[in-house]
């Protein structure tokens, strides 16, 4: 029994490791594509309405790490989606 319970916990470390280094590597991915100077960025109300016609119900628009952070409704749910600032291009989402 303690054999299986310490092959169940290594399994899980493991699996536990590569998820947060795959999460590192999306978070590293996304910083990369939003590093426009800022006087290339579009304005906030223009992200906004590039979410608006990509499908986003937009509640809020904010900047962060570079991106803008895009907080809103899709097909229904609650989404957090990441844009490059400078081509409205959607890079990532939470």
């Amino acid at each position: 029994m303690n054999k299986l319970i310490a092959l169940s916990l290594i399994t899980f470390a493991s699996f536990a490791s590569f998820a947060s280094f795959a999460g590192f590597a999306q978070a590293e991915d996304e910083s990369t594509k939003c590093d426009a100077p800022k006087d290339k960025w579009m304005t906030e109300e223009a992200m906004k309405a590039k979410a608006t016609e990509l499908g986003f119900e937009v509640r809020q628009v904010k900047v962060e790490d570079g991106c803008y952070e895009v907080y809103g409704i899709k097909d229904g749910k609650k989404v957090e989606a990441i844009f490059n600032p400078a081509t409205g291009e959607q890079v990532g989402a939470e």
